[in-house]
């Protein structure tokens, strides 16, 4: 036994003294070479890399609900209406998996990016039809199943100014695919400069005179108030108009107008989807301000409306949707709180719908939201949700995306 011993505690010394630093010399040989160091940081990069997109995978499947039950959904298309079980996540997916074809100015609502969340899901897909677009002399033709004449033609790839105007009519000349063609008549603004007390506006108008145009842009001349041209010069493409306030130290400021919205009701889309039908954008307003030499404080002058807004119109499915209102509230509590009206863990929500103390009272409630009766929290979530645009889609997009359920309670 000793015998064995001496014999691994020399070779263990051998190993030591000669074949170790032999390995040492190697290595730092190696590590000398050109190409050592850009292949040893490729490979700890790829190594990184590849450890990370494992991590993001793993992480954003984590909450990922696989659905099994197909909801029923109702697609009209070309003429008929067609009713099929999916388990498709969204509309797009759903008509690339039945094989529809989509051509170009076809439109689909809702969106092709909208979740199926429930039954009797409703799908519309609006043909494009022949347009023949008008702007001067110009005549464009296309198809488009666009439901305003603006939309119409961003979609043909015309740029309207907010203030272009875009109406449409019925046309009587049978085109190509002799289907009787709409006309949309595009009646482009004029561009106009403006130097208001010494700042430049550069702004469109479709007035015939610069009187007009003052009451379009919403300019009040003030007392000492010069106008070049006369007010009654007709408004020329390009022209510069001076107004100007003598003696006075002018300052100007920006501010934003909100694109208006208008809803309108469609019952052909389920309720609590919706479709935007015309994309809107803000306004712009100038705001002029002199400066009151006895007070010294700003006094504004103007407000003048540099860009005109253009509303966006969305339509809102008012189709009924199907399932219980009991069905819906148990799934969603479930998510927020595994059902516990009491639930309070000291993150700042509480109850079974996860409330915070700020929408609890602005519901009109007092105390905690978990001290209260199930009854008055099953009301105040249907209250919360049905007073948001986006109903849960916004109010509670994490339980919203990982049950599908519906966007607004049934029946409410």
């Amino acid at each position: 036994m000793r015998n064995k011993l001496h014999k691994w505690s020399l070779k263990l010394e051998r190993y030591r003294r000669v074949r170790l630093p032999r390995r040492i010399r190697k290595v730092k040989k190696a590590s000398r070479h050109p190409f050592a160091v850009p292949v040893i940081t490729v490979s700890v990069l790829l190594f990184i890399t590849i450890i990370g997109l494992l991590t993001v995978h793993i992480a954003s499947n984590k909450h990922a609900v696989v659905r099994t039950r197909p909801y029923i959904v109702i697609i009209s298309h070309d003429g008929a209406i067609q009713v099929v079980p999916s388990i498709e996540p969204t509309v797009g997916a759903l008509i690339k998996k039945l094989h529809i074809t989509l051509n170009q100015g076809d439109v689909v609502e809702p969106s092709l990016t909208a979740r199926i969340n429930e039954d009797k899901f409703r799908i519309n897909i609006y043909r494009a039809l022949p347009v023949e677009i008008v702007e001067g002399s110009q005549r464009t033709y296309t198809f488009s199943a666009a439901k305003t004449p603006r939309s119409i033609a961003a979609q043909a790839g015309l740029n309207l100014y907010p203030e272009d105007l875009a109406t449409s009519s019925e046309s009587d000349n049978v085109l190509a695919n002799g289907a009787i063609g709409q006309v949309v008549n595009v009646t482009p603004s004029v561009p106009v400069n403006i130097i208001l007390y010494g700042t430049p506006i550069v702004t469109r108008s479709h007035s015939a005179t610069l009187a007009q145009m003052l009451v379009e842009k919403h300019i009040v001349l003030q007392k000492g108030d010069t106008v070049q041209p006369s007010l009654d010069s007709p408004i020329t493409p390009g022209e510069d108009v001076y107004i100007l306030h003598a003696g006075t130290s002018i300052t100007t400021a920006t501010k934003p107008i909100p694109e208006p919205v208008q809803y309108i009701d469609d019952p052909t889309l389920s309720s609590g989807t919706s479709a935007i039908r015309q994309v809107g954008s803000p306004g712009e307003l100038l705001i002029t301000f002199e400066l009151d030499k006895a007070t010294g404080q700003e006094v504004q002058l103007q407000s003048v409306q540099v860009q005109a807004p253009v509303t966006e119109i969305v339509a809102r499915g008012t189709a009924p949707i199907t399932g219980t209102l009991g069905t819906w509230l148990e799934t969603l509590r479930d998510c927020e709180s595994g059902g516990n009206y009491a639930d309070d863990t000291g993150n700042g929500y509480y109850g079974a719908y996860q409330f915070s103390l700020g929408t609890w009272e602005r519901l009109g409630n007092s105390g905690l939201p978990s001290d209260a009766a199930p009854g008055t929290q099953d009301a105040a979530i249907i209250k919360n949700t049905d007073a948001s645009s986006g109903g849960l889609a916004s109010q509670n997009p994490g339980c919203y995306e990982k049950t599908g359920i519906s966007a607004f309670p049934p029946g409410s």
